[in-house]
């Protein structure tokens, strides 16, 4: 099992409040057989409006895992696919003013912290990035605290949450892996698996 006690590295500011699922991944993705080249689609529509201007088109913010957004991020639809399409073109963890609730949840499925902090203080991050590209942000979740340059701000987690990020938990899969010989001792005992 993975714990997930702190995350660094450069950021990346996406303004907006009320970006929802269909925008972070359109429909006409999600006929995929697995989660591999969302990625490439992440935005897609919101990339193609802006004409190569969008932040994950930038050349200055490639290359980053630290996501920055603002309020009700992820509302919309329950579709995994949007935390699967963010991950894989490599954030890492996410820090806004507040998340959709089943959003949220999928992304602590997968392993990705999102942490909400005070408006100005995500919007202080966000002008930064924009005015220093390349940036290093760490989110801690032992301390509770964001970081970058001489600042630091205080974030917030469900206990629930951070504890799974913690102790590893957050990783399902993880977890049965790591009970192997308890599984198949059970199977043995189980008897409608005897086969005659």
């Amino acid at each position: 099992m993975s714990q997930i006690h702190s995350h660094t590295g450069a950021g990346i500011p996406l303004t907006g409040n009320d970006i929802d699922t269909d925008r972070i991944i359109p429909a006409r993705f999600l006929r995929c057989v697995t989660f591999d080249s969302l990625g490439q689609q992440v935005f897609a529509d919101d990339r193609q409006q802006t004409g190569g201007q969008h932040p994950f088109d930038l050349p200055q913010f490639q290359g980053a895992t630290v996501l920055v957004v603002n309020g009700n991020f992820g509302c919309g639809s329950s579709r995994e696919h949007a935390p699967q399409a963010i991950s894989k073109w490599g954030i890492q963890a996410i820090i806004g003013e507040s998340f959709a609730e089943i959003f949220f949840g999928n992304c602590v499925a997968i392993g990705i912290p999102c942490v909400t902090a005070a408006a100005d203080v995500v919007q202080q991050l966000q002008s930064h990035l924009t005015e220093h590209p390349g940036t290093s942000v760490q989110i801690n979740l032992d301390q509770m605290t964001v970081a970058w340059g001489d600042v630091s701000h205080p974030i917030h987690m469900g206990e629930g949450p951070r504890q799974m990020m913690l102790s590893g938990t957050w990783d399902a899969c993880g977890q049965l892996l790591g009970q192997v010989k308890q599984i198949e001792a059970t199977t043995e005992r189980l008897p409608y698996l005897a086969w005659s």
